[in-house]
Formats: structure tokens, C-alpha cells, sequence
């Protein structure tokens, strides 16, 4: 059946067209958490027409503004009927065509003030495909968004030409992967390896992600592996009328049972929570596969220096570390780090280097930081890897004026009082 625009439109003034949601999942624990707005056409005699064979059309002009606008009101009237209920977030899907919208973040905040709700409670959704050719607008409207109080979800996203470069870019705080990356029940390896990277990329820039389309135990077991956000299908629920979305709120609105984080957790997750709190202990983390002499930045915040290079070859980037220390140690960390030199450690079964140093901040200040080289074993091939860790070391200056700090604040000056401070200092690793 093929349907004009005069169609849509007339079902539109008739309120045909209507909301059905399709809940979102914690993919640890199972509960309900939100939910996603999908118009559907009902006909009057209980036919219901799939956005498959009409939202096309719409698409073509402006009609699928006013679809948009509309939907986004229906989720409104749904919120607050969850009155005493918990009011799970519904994401609205907007078209491109709103990017140039004068007014648009003013005019969905004034929409959700009509009803009285937290703006929190709706998430705005666009498609990856809406940010091709459009980013510098797309950034500003997102912004606008933003700054009224909504969040914002990339949806699809992996079903078009992908630019995580872009998505880096963009202020979002959802990242919806596209079912089209679970066409292989998540059992094909290259599948999978590009599963785990949108996730680690996702998560390292704090962005939540939903999986979409996900109906089977397998695909359920490899994203919880990769510690996704919630979880969105048929293996939990298809799209319902409100009616059925109500009842089902109401039976997740017993607060679920404390559970400990730690075992909740997914080893994705608990892994995230480790390197988070080695990047607060190192302000530099450096990947290298010495055997194709390349190297990345995994972080790089409050160093010392700001000039290193995010990637490139480790030969050049040792060559640089080494023009940023002091004249006397340049040598000493140019051999230590040296490639052959420390594939030629790997081999002999050395499994780290460590050289502290004297490296020029980016305030013309010489600093005491300490290098640590861990050597890997990738289970993907036999190249020599190794993990750099790089930490500014305190100050000897700071050291001492913390130390007669310490012994100013003694009453009456003994030894005993004196050595305590010293054992103080030195058991803190000063």
C-alpha cells in the first residue's frame, strides 16, 4: 500500500497516528529503566500500519516535523500519567530537518513546562545519518539543547558511515547502537571486535549506550560482557500501546533490592572502574606494539608537559621525550627507552623498566617524573607490547617545606616528636 503525504497528513488531524513504546533495560539486572516513543498509524478499524510504509513519505517534506512535535506530546500526556508511578525517561526520535528549527530547545522546554516535567524526562534522539553535512549546525542545536536541560542519544548508530571522529565531537550523552552490528548473533569475531571497541570508545568518553534490536541470550551475554547500558528488543519487549507500557511501569515501581555494585558489575564495567583509577594515578598512558615501532595515547591530562604527540612512531616519540628532559638525563632515558633495547629486555624475560627523570614543563620548570614500562602479552599475535605509565613526581623543595610544616606544628620539640614526622613523610612515599 503506498500513501501520500495528504494521507499521512489527514491521519495526523484525525489522531491516528499514535505512540507505542518499546522499553529499555539495565542490561545487569534486568529492570526497566526507560523507554522509546515510535509512532505507529492506527486506522479505524484497528488496523495498524508499521512506520515503514509512511514515515518515508513524511520524511520528504515538512509533515515530519509536525509528526515529530506530536509524538513528542503523546510521551508528555504518558509521563504524566505515570503520576505516583516511577516516570521513566522516553526518548523522542526528531528528524534532521529540526537542526535548522528556530527555537527548537526553547520550544520543547516550553512543551514539557505545559506539563509540568523535568526536562531530564525527555531524551532527544537523532539519527547518525542526520550528521552528515550538517555539523556545525548539528553541534550548535545539540548544545541548545542541552544547556535546556535534555539529554541527547545518537541513534542507529553503525548503520550508516560511522564517524567516530564526529561522534568525539558531538555532546551526546546516549550512544544507540544499531541492531544492524548484532546481524551475527554476536558470534562472528570481527563482529564482535568492533562490538568492543564502540563500547570502550563509548565509555571512556562517559557516554551511556543502548542496544537496539537485541533477541537472543547470545547477543544478551556478549553486550553484558561488554558492559552496555540498557538493553532494547524483542528479548525483553516489543513496541506497546500506552495502555500495556503503563501497567508495565507500574510493576517495575517497586525500588529494586541494594544490590552490591561489585558483583553486580560486569567485568566490562569493573575493568573501567580499574583503569579509571590508574588514570588518576597516572596523568600520562602510552600503548606501544614495539615491533611495528608505533604508539598511542590512551590519556594525557595535567602532565607535566602538553606538546607529546598523540600517536605516531615510538622511535620519534622517544626522541622527544628525550629533548624534553634535563641536558644530563637526556641520554640516560634516549638508551633506557631505546626499541631494540627494550625488545631485546622482553626477550630475556624483564617484565618492566622503570627511570625517573627530569622533564621541562610547559611552564619552563624542570620536574622529577618517573617512567614505567610494562611489557604485554597480546593474545591476538606476537608482537612485543608494552603499557607506559607516567607519573609527576612531587617536588624535593615541596617535600621539605611539608616536612618542617609538620615539625612547626609540634608544642614542644623533641626528638621523638621530630622522627615521628620524619617516619610520617617517608612511609607516605615522600
Amino acid at each position: 500500500m503506498t500513501y501520500t503525504a495528504d494521507d499521512i497528513r489527514n491521519a495526523l488531524n484525525k489522531h491516528e497516528l499514535v505512540a507505542y513504546y518499546q522499553p529499555q533495560y539495565d542490561s545487569i539486572n534486568g529492570q526497566m529503566k526507560s523507554a522509546e516513543a515510535l509512532v505507529r498509524w492506527k486506522k479505524a478499524d484497528g488496523t495498524i500500519i508499521s512506520p515503514f510504509f509512511f514515515i518515508p513519505v513524511a520524511e520528504g517534506s515538512d509533515l515530519i516535523m509536525d509528526i515529530d512535535w506530536y509524538i513528542a506530546e503523546l510521551a508528555c500526556r504518558t509521563l504524566v500519567k505515570q503520576n505516583l508511578m516511577p516516570q521513566f525517561p522516553i526518548s523522542v526520535n526528531f528528524s534532521r530537518r529540526h537542526i535548522q528549527e528556530a527555537n527548537f530547545a526553547e520550544k520543547l522546554a516550553n512543551l514539557l513546562d505545559q506539563y509540568d516535567l523535568p526536562h531530564v524526562l525527555l531524551v532527544v534522539e537523532i539519527t547518525e545519518s542526520a550528521m552528515i553535512g550538517n555539523e556545525e549546525s548539528l553541534l550548535d542545536w545539540i548544545v541548545s539543547i542541552r544547556n535546556a536541560g535534555f539529554k541527547v542519544a545518537i541513534d542507529d548508530f553503525g548503520s550508516g558511515l560511522s564517524s567516530l571522529q564526529f561522534v568525539k565531537d558531538i555532546p551526546a550523552d546516549v550512544l544507540k547502537i544499531d541492531k544492524s552490528l548484532l546481524s551475527h548473533n554476536c558470534e562472528d569475531e570481527k563482529e564482535r571486535i568492533v562490538l568492543e571497541s564502540i563500547f570502550t570508545f563509548a565509555h571512556r568518553l562517559n557516554m551511556k549506550t543502548v542496544a537496539e534490536g537485541v533477541e537472543t541470550k547470545e547477543q544478551l551475554g556478549f553486550l553484558r560482557s561488554c558492559d552496555c547500558t540498557r538493553i532494547q528488543g524483542y528479548l525483553y519487549a516489543r513496541p506497546m500501546p500506552e495502555e500495556d507500557y503503563l501497567k508495565l511501569c507500574y510493576e517495575h515501581k517497586a525500588v529494586e533490592e541494594a544490590t552490591d555494585i561489585l558483583q553486580a558489575q560486569s567485568p566490562a564495567g569493573t575493568m573501567s572502574l580499574l583503569i579509571n583509577a590508574i588514570f588518576r594515578r597516572y596523568p600520562l598512558v602510552i600503548f606501544t606494539n614495539l615491533t611495528r615501532n608505533s604508539f598511542y595515547m590512551m590519556a594525557y591530562e595535567n602532565f607535566t608537559t602538553t606538546s607529546c604527540p598523540s600517536t605516531g612512531v615510538f622511535d620519534e616519540l622517544i626522541v622527544h621525550g628525550a629533548s624534553s628532559m634535563h641536558p644530563e638525563d637526556r641520554e640516560i632515558f634516549a638508551t633506557t627507552f631505546n626499541r631494540e633495547r627494550l625488545i631485546k629486555e622482553y626477550k630475556s624475560g624483564t617484565e618492566t623498566i622503570r627511570l625517573i627523570t627530569r622533564q621541562l614543563g610547559d611552564d619552563g620548570v624542570y620536574r622529577r617524573v618517573e617512567t614505567v614500562d610494562y611489557f604485554v602479552k597480546s593474545n591476538y599475535s606476537d608482537d612485543v607490547l608494552a603499557i607506559t605509565l607516567c607519573e609527576n613526581l612531587p617536588d624535593e623543595t615541596e617535600k621539605i617545606d611539608a616536612i618542617e610544616e609538620d615539625i612547626r606544628q609540634i608544642d614542644t620539640l623533641n626528638v621523638d616528636a621530630v622522627m615521628s614526622v620524619i617516619k610520617k613523610h617517608l612511609s607516605a612515599g615522600n
